[in-house]
């Protein structure tokens, strides 16, 4: 978004543009399959059903692919079932990774010093007008480009 300092996305859809919207993490997706941490799941899964009850849960194609690679490597999920959840995440309104969102992503690594990667997960969020980015994997409390890193522990989707 240009009010932060981002080029302008013309080609994220006004669909997936939203008000009040929560961006997900991989890690929020992966934790509600995970059978390993109870706890987070539990969590995770709340989350996420408030989330799309609410119709505030948004991603993007490059969460849907680390969705699969880090379930069917690190959980050893089977592919087949990987690609079932994959198929049912994908009916989240999803942000589109294009040549402007990759520009923003490294503007925001060189002026905030997180990964190109994490850059790529901020420019998506704040690409589709979302408040907040629940993960566990960036600083809790931290805003860049206009989008709150928040835990799932911490969250209150009310």
């Amino acid at each position: 978004m240009a009010s932060h300092g981002l080029a302008t996305n013309s080609t994220v859809s006004s669909s997936v543009r939203r008000s009040n919207c929560i961006f997900l993490d991989t890690n929020i997706l992966v934790y509600c399959v995970d059978p390993n941490d109870p706890q987070k799941q539990q969590i995770c899964r709340r989350h996420l059903r408030d989330l799309q009850t609410s119709d505030r849960a948004v991603i993007s194609t490059q969460i849907l692919q680390e969705f699969y690679s880090v379930t069917t490597s690190k959980l050893a999920m089977p592919p087949e079932l990987s690609r079932h959840y994959v198929s049912e995440y994908r009916l989240l309104p999803t942000v589109t990774v294009t040549p402007n969102l990759i520009d923003n992503a490294i503007s925001l690594h060189q002026a905030h010093q997180i990964s190109f990667w994490d850059g790529l997960v901020i420019a998506a969020a704040s690409g589709a007008g979302c408040d907040a980015l629940l993960t566990e994997d960036m600083n809790a409390g931290q805003i860049i480009a206009g989008v709150e890193i928040v835990s799932p522990q911490l969250f209150s989707a009310a």
